[in-house]
């Protein structure tokens, strides 16, 4: 169900970032324009082309979820130790389906994933707002890394 992404999966993943970007517009309006993807066509031919930028899709007859990834490695750092890091960029799963386990088969896979290639950790963002997704982090196991702060001037 859980595979690597192809060029013939672009159209079901600009739909679905269609839907994240919904979701992040409703929280932050100010900040994410409205009915826009993240990325284009000509852009997601190139992420899925890069191993550095792995995006894994849940397939059932037609992608109804993604999970677009970035491998991050800190090497020779004056101050942080060297690091393999697997981040997750976005993670959605089709409106449609929600509630049926597909983020967990997701995240589980990209947790997979990062362990065979000798990641020490995943690590990823959530909008303040946005509770579902942060509940649902938690409830795979993560915790709060770090805390971005902003004042609007």
């Amino acid at each position: 169900m859980v595979r690597k992404a192809d060029k013939g999966d672009i159209n079901a993943l600009i739909k679905l970032l269609y839907q994240a970007d919904a979701v992040h517009n409703g929280i932050r309006p100010d900040l994410f324009k409205s009915n826009t993807p993240k990325y284009d066509v000509q852009e997601l031919e190139a992420i899925i082309s890069d191993d550095s930028k792995p995006i894994f899709v849940y397939d059932d007859g037609g992608v109804v979820g993604h999970a677009f990834c970035q491998l991050i490695e800190v090497r020779n750092h004056r101050l942080l130790q060297d690091i393999k890091t697997l981040y997750i960029d976005d993670i959605c799963v089709d409106e449609a389906v929600r509630g049926k386990h597909i983020g967990k088969a997701l995240f589980e896979y990209v947790r997979d994933y990062a362990k065979s290639i000798g990641c020490y950790n995943i690590t990823l963002n959530v909008w303040e707002g946005n509770d579902s997704a942060s509940a649902f982090y938690k409830s795979m196991g993560m915790k709060v890394q770090k805390t971005g702060m902003e004042t609007i001037l």
